[in-house]
């Protein structure tokens, strides 16, 4: 998908100290201190704070949104070891590292279409007889609200096969566990 000129996502990483001298001990402490996500403990976490720049402007007797900016912020987090590691566990962390920050990503993908979604429903919407500019933001919010509603369905699905026995993230885990 193309964004708009207009807008550029900002994305950041934040990260939570874990501790451990193996794969194993690496994942347990991740268990200990991981980020809440979706009702559960997540390894890492993508989320976002999304505000608009919206100018509605009276045209005849219709309302019409002529600027829809976002501004939006996305923030992977991931866990971090704390500790110095051999060799052979920085090279496995460092697998399990990239495929993670690779899974959240795909979620800040999927962030960054909603927001092109939202803005391509938005810029241009008219609403005729809407002279104070009302209707039209009950009509914006019900598309918004369909918008949103399909994107936690692909972030869900994606999880759901992610996480899956013999999903890529379930992979990455078993090969930090069983590894050195």
């Amino acid at each position: 998908m193309s964004f708009s000129a207009d807008w550029q996502p900002v994305e950041q990483v934040k990260t939570y100290a874990i501790s451990g001298q193996t794969g194993a001990q690496l994942y347990e402490s991740i268990g200990a201190r991981a980020p809440k996500a979706g009702g559960g403990l997540a390894i890492a976490h993508t989320g976002f704070k999304l505000t608009w720049t919206r100018t509605y402007e009276v045209q005849g007797s219709a309302c019409v949104i002529t600027v829809a900016r976002p501004k939006v912020i996305i923030t992977y987090t991931l866990p971090r070891p704390d500790n110095r590691l051999s060799p052979a566990v920085a090279a496995s962390w460092s697998r399990f590292i990239a495929g993670v920050e690779a899974h959240e990503r795909v979620h800040g993908g999927f962030i960054k279409e909603l927001v092109q979604q939202i803005q391509d429903a938005s810029l241009g919407l008219r609403v005729e007889n809407d002279p104070a500019c009302q209707k039209i933001r009950q009509q914006l919010t019900a598309r918004l609200g369909a918008l949103s509603k399909a994107e936690r369905a692909k972030n869900v699905e994606f999880d759901r096969v992610e996480l899956s026995p013999g999903g890529n993230v379930h992979q990455l885990i078993l090969a930090l566990v069983n590894g050195p």
